[in-house]
């Protein structure tokens, strides 16, 4: 399960930051996962659950934030948003499209206490 994997690195990332500003907890922690990023949500809420144990985030809530999946036309140069198993382009047909968004994991917000 890489999703626990995932939310350790994550939890390192969220303890750097509540260090530097010198937050004593994580109160909530907002996620960008997009829908080819190969991450599952409910899986990585649960690896969540297991990995914030006896950190600063122990209390802390995880929000996941799904966006679109976004591509740019190799042809014509368009960008449109396109569904996950049709990555074509909007304007021309053409299937020779570069993914702009779509599969990434990205911190997005943490809201902290105790500054």
């Amino acid at each position: 399960m890489h999703e626990l994997a995932l939310c350790q690195g994550l939890l390192t990332q969220v303890e750097r930051i509540a260090r530097e500003q010198a937050a004593s907890s994580v109160e909530r922690i907002v996620l960008s996962v997009g829908p080819l990023s190969g991450v599952e949500a409910s899986l990585l809420e649960h690896a969540f659950e297991i990995a914030k144990l006896d950190s600063v985030a122990s209390g802390a809530e995880l929000e996941i934030q799904t966006g679109p999946v976004v591509v740019e036309c190799r042809n014509c140069g368009n960008s449109n948003e396109a569904s996950v198993n049709r990555l074509l382009c909007d304007a021309c047909g053409g299937w020779q499209v570069n993914l702009k968004q779509g599969d990434e994991m990205l911190l997005l917000r943490l809201e902290l206490s105790g500054l």
